[in-house]
């Protein structure tokens, strides 16, 4: 179920990017898209050999720092926090919501640094947690809203259209033929949020909040507006002046929080915690 994308770009894509790469200008000037910049000028596949140089830019750089952990373990409690995380994951793509649940690999690495509560996707469904969000949240309500929130941005395609933007076409072009391996490692720490951060726009935020409440509702498991809890406990800190990191990289709460749970009553879906979860062993098994 996980790690299944492993193709190269196949070399039909490839040549179609060199009347791209032609083309790219006209393309931006002409097609230029709509007030959001929905448009995208790129396949899916494109998503995925990002997505997967970008996840293999981040396992390098993790793992050298001895944080990545190894989802094939011999530690038993390392083995079994994988299972359980997995679980949260799986209850959200087999929801039946998410558009492209066959396509992304949907793969999920836990980082082991309790000092950053923060999580994010790449192109193309790579997952990445960090250990310090865990402990920080409550329970596992709280952090299916975020994966959820996390996987829409994948699902949604929301990295691929702000480089767009942010970038334009030829550059991005390059970067997935693999052309410009200095920018891709600057885009990198921009998708992974540590040094200075991938900011979607404020309807992008919005949309992936609104799928967040839409993939645990149809899990019929989880509390749908889980992800409100975790804006709830963010504001918080916030108003203490201590902001998690989680933060950086995305905008205040503000009325995100008012809008999940209003979101949630229109669509009557459960927002009741889940059964037990065993939240705190799955803590315990990292170390929390």
């Amino acid at each position: 179920m996980f790690n299944r994308f492993s193709a190269p770009l196949s070399s039909k894509v490839k040549k179609g990017f060199s009347t791209l790469l032609l083309l790219s200008s006209t393309l931006f000037t002409s097609c230029g898209g709509d007030k959001n910049g929905d448009n995208v000028f790129f396949p899916l596949e494109n998503d995925l050999q990002l997505g997967m140089q970008v996840s293999q830019q981040a396992d390098s750089v993790y793992a050298s720092k001895g944080q990545l952990l190894d989802r094939n373990s011999t530690n038993p409690r390392t083995r079994s926090a994988y299972a359980h995380l997995d679980q949260i994951v799986n209850r959200i793509l087999e929801s039946g919501q998410v558009t492209y649940r066959e396509e992304f690999p949907w793969d999920v690495k836990i980082i082991n640094d309790p000092k950053v509560q923060n999580a994010f996707a790449t192109p193309g469904g790579h997952i990445y947690v960090f250990t310090g969000l865990i402990n920080y949240l409550d329970n596992e309500d709280q952090l299916a809203g975020v994966l959820g929130h996390e996987i829409a941005h994948a699902d949604q395609r929301h990295s691929i259209k702000q480089l767009q933007k942010q970038y334009g076409i030829s550059v991005i072009s390059r970067l997935i033929l693999g052309n410009e391996s200095g920018n891709l490692e600057r885009i990198f720490t921009q998708v992974g949020g540590q040094l200075v951060g991938l900011k979607f726009s404020r309807d992008y935020e919005r949309e992936a909040d609104e799928y967040s409440v839409l993939y645990l509702g149809a899990t019929n498991f989880y509390a749908c507006d889980g992800a409100a809890g975790f804006f709830q406990k963010m504001q918080t800190l916030e108003n203490r002046g201590t902001p998690p990191e989680f933060a950086s990289t995305h905008p205040s709460p503000g009325n995100r929080i008012q809008d999940i749970q209003a979101l949630a009553r229109q669509r009557g879906c459960k927002t009741t915690a889940a059964p037990d979860t065993k939240y705190q062993d799955f803590k315990r098994n990292l170390g929390l």
